[in-house]
């Protein structure tokens, strides 16, 4: 963007959205809370802003509402078409409904069922399209035919972009005078509304973007002037899994935000890597939410359990008569570990004739009490191995 030319966003284009956003049950306000076990791990003052608590599990509805509000009021569109993976699609559809519009949401085929549900429990109709955000975005602008229909970007639209940037007026609210903000990136869309409020509002505070690793083309597209896209992306938070930014929001990222990082997810796994150093400084990370499904996140704290040891696979081999699964049971119940679940495996190539394995799924308060209870296995004369790997 040359020196000369106006920008795209504007901080009165965020308070004309603001003055759109005078609904509380389109958009709540959302709480900001002290996390002082991540003060400890980082060495600074660290608030979250809650916007997971907001309507729809995410800020969406900001920008949604602002540009669906706009095409009301022109009063030239009928309905409106929009794309998603789910985040944006409940936003559209909340928004669309509240304001008497038609909305039909293209979703991919693999959108979490949660968000699928959701998004036609806000009332639009859902098309499940194609194997990506790409795919489902190419048949959306298909169904825009006329004038009548529009179609809500989810990120490449300066009225999405000034309704995100509420969120940034509310938090310099909530917590004014931090030394870093720290915001998730998938198109670009929320970090360019918040970092164009915090530039008008607090432009000494350090706006930091953060990428997941698996989904990062804000780096190279800075590096190249250009906005890059992935063909295909890696990261459990689909939400932000977009693969692509817009010469819209790349602009604004140049103009206002100070750093970019990747990280495994998003705002405070960055704050907790060695990739953004907060120590000693006041910390805003924003929880902008609705990144996992219940499917994905069982997936993650299985994979945490087990990490810690708190679920434990044992394999213990034995001789194949009545009783030894009640025994080897027994001397887990005298530890106090809860088994999840047992069975028999009796095919395993290196087993003798009369022998098998029981394989325990066991719930343990850790690694010591972990560690105690093989002993105890052991003692009783059977070979067992811990088999989580």
């Amino acid at each position: 963007m040359s020196q000369d030319a106006a920008p795209p966003v504007t901080f009165a284009d965020i308070e004309a959205a603001r003055d759109r956003l005078d609904d509380e049950s389109v958009v709540k306000p959302t709480p900001v809370e002290r996390s002082t076990s991540l003060d400890d791990v980082t060495g600074g003052e660290v608030h979250l802003k809650m916007e997971h608590l907001q309507w729809t599990g995410s800020f969406k509805p900001r920008g949604a509402y602002n540009k669906i509000a706009q095409l009301v009021a022109e009063g030239r569109t009928e309905g409106v078409v929009a794309a998603s993976a789910g985040n944006h699609a409940q936003g559209v559809a909340l928004a669309a409904t509240k304001l008497g519009m038609e909305s039909t949401i293209v979703m991919p085929n693999g959108a979490p069922q949660a968000k699928v549900d959701a998004t036609r429990e806000y009332g639009a109709t859902v098309e499940l399209v194609g194997d990506d955000f790409q795919a489902a975005m190419t048949h959306a602008r298909e169904l825009v035919a006329d004038d009548a229909t529009a179609f809500v970007h989810a990120y490449d639209d300066p009225a999405i972009v000034a309704g995100q940037g509420t969120l940034g007026v509310e938090m310099v609210e909530d917590c004014p005078d931090v030394d870093t903000v720290v915001v998730p990136i998938g198109g670009g869309g929320l970090i360019s509304g918040i970092a164009t409020a915090y530039s008008d509002l607090s432009p000494e505070t350090r706006v930091v973007g953060v990428q997941a690793e698996g989904a990062a083309t804000v780096p190279d597209s800075l590096d190249k002037g250009l906005p890059q896209t992935l063909d295909s992306v890696d990261t459990i938070a689909d939400g932000i899994a977009t693969g692509g930014i817009s010469e819209l929001t790349l602009s604004l990222i140049e103009e206002h935000v100070d750093e970019i990082v990747t990280a495994g997810a998003a705002s405070v796994a960055a704050i907790l890597s060695e990739s953004l150093d907060v120590e000693d400084e006041r910390v805003l990370a924003l929880l902008c939410g609705g990144n996992l499904d219940m499917t994905m996140l069982q997936t993650v704290l299985i994979h945490a359990l087990t990490d810690r040891e708190q679920l434990l696979r044992l394999r213990v081999r034995i001789d194949d008569r009545p009783g030894k699964m009640r025994e080897g049971s027994g001397v887990i119940a005298d530890h106090d570990a809860n088994i999840q679940t047992v069975r028999h495996d009796r095919s395993a190539p290196e087993l003798d004739v009369g022998e098998a394995y029981l394989v325990f799924e066991v719930e343990t308060t850790g690694a010591s009490h972990a560690r105690s209870i093989i002993r105890s296995i052991r003692d009783h004369g059977y070979e067992v191995r811990h088999v989580n790997a």
